[in-house]
């Protein structure tokens, strides 16, 4: 069961659909949430730093830090609005620790959800990539245009045969458990082969339909495009709520340099996706 999650809670109002989309899962399975906001210290290189006046410097922190403070605020007062239990914790660090810091706190949580990087900037997701890889829980990650909560109307479940996306539908099944329906969507390619019954879904729809999940094979022949567009398109096409999905199936590296579809999944989102590794 989901009955503890943890949530980063960002300065930008713009930004507090995460949180939103927190307090729906934490309403959905009676979880307690918990709430971490960051107050940054700048992080110049060393050459930099005496050329900063020291009271810039304060500036910028303090600033950070009401803007954290507002951030749980906000929190807060969501959180006692939907009478939840809920905590809040405030974090001071340099940017650049915030993410492994993040993950640390995550081991203790059942599940942690944060929002998509805006795909138009420049700076990485260091956030997300922490979190899946040194957690060692699952992550959610909600799409920054996002206004619903959970919704388990349909919820597409991709498997490959592969270990990452087994590991991610065993830590769905929580949601899968509540889930309307769900489509185990196996993406048919020339990377992807699907010779064997497993592969082809069968002994893992038979083993959700033990957990009484209400679960079809949905098999899709992708020759002309990546796997990442037939998903989407899938998605779009079957009114998907959630898609749930193994983290970088290849060693990272990898997927960076040639692409992936867990980053191309990353940027181009249109519903809340379930990720582990």
């Amino acid at each position: 069961m989901i009955k503890d999650i943890i949530v980063n809670l960002e300065h930008d109002v713009s930004r507090d659909r995460a949180r939103d989309f927190a307090v729906t899962v934490a309403e959905a399975f009676d979880a307690h949430v918990a709430g971490v906001a960051f107050a940054y210290t700048p992080d110049f290189p060393g050459y930099v730093t005496p050329e900063i006046p020291p009271n810039v410097v304060a500036a910028m922190v303090e600033e950070s830090k009401e803007a954290a403070e507002a951030a749980i605020r906000r929190f807060d007062e969501t959180a006692k609005r939907n009478l939840l239990s809920a905590e809040h914790r405030l974090v001071r660090t340099i940017g650049i620790k915030a993410p492994t810091l993040f993950a640390a706190l995550a081991r203790r949580f059942d599940l942690s959800i944060v929002l998509q990087l805006n795909p138009d900037a420049v700076a990485k997701d260091d956030m997300f990539d922490s979190l899946l890889f040194e957690s060692g829980r699952p992550v959610i990650v909600v799409p920054y245009i996002h206004k619903d909560g959970l919704k388990l109307d349909r919820v597409v479940c991709c498997w490959d045969g592969g270990r990452a996306a087994a590991r991610a539908i065993n830590d769905a099944l929580p949601l899968l458990a509540k889930a309307a329906k769900v489509d185990l969507l196996i993406i048919e390619n020339d990377k992807i082969k699907n010779e064997t019954t497993e592969i082809r879904g069968v002994e893992m729809a038979s083993h959700l339909a033990r957990h009484e999940v209400k679960v079809e094979i949905e098999i899709v022949p992708a020759p002309d495009i990546d796997v990442a567009d037939a998903i989407l398109s899938h998605v779009a096409d079957e009114s998907g709520t959630l898609i749930v999905m193994g983290g970088y199936g290849h060693a990272k590296l990898r997927e960076i340099i040639l692409g992936g579809v867990t980053r191309a999944m990353l940027n181009s989102m249109t519903v809340p996706v379930f990720l582990s590794h």
